[in-house]
């Protein structure tokens, strides 16, 4: 059950990020790792009412896409899919990095494997 959140600067359009595209070139790129089915993947994308970048310079975006997985898979593993994902982002990201400076990072993190259960009393 993967999960991608996209978070990106006000300042980057939806129609110049192409974030559809981009949650799309994500997902195909977490299945072709081979890690991943493509039937548990979720991703979604959010613009950031608020954020400083760059010490506030306000022509500078950032891009920043987590990825959630369950546990059971290698380091090893996982650190190769992870740069074939940073790789896609920064691909996906090219054409309008050549017109702006934008920051992209990326993180991969285990969703813990406790359980808990919530009941409303």
């Amino acid at each position: 059950m993967p999960h991608f959140i996209v978070e990106y600067a006000n300042n980057l359009p939806d129609e110049v990020l192409a974030v559809d595209a981009l949650l799309n070139t994500l997902c195909q790129t977490a299945v072709a790792t081979g890690l991943f089915p493509e039937t548990g993947l979720r991703a979604r994308a959010y613009r950031a009412d608020c954020q400083r970048v760059a010490g506030g310079d306000p022509n500078t975006g950032f891009v920043h896409v987590s990825m959630s997985v369950g546990q059971g898979r290698e380091l090893q593993a996982r650190q190769s899919a992870g740069e074939a994902i940073f790789d896609a982002l920064k691909t996906h990201m090219k054409p309008l990095m050549a017109e702006r400076k934008i920051l992209l990072s990326f993180e991969m993190r285990e969703i813990d494997s406790v359980k808990f259960n919530f009941k409303n009393i």
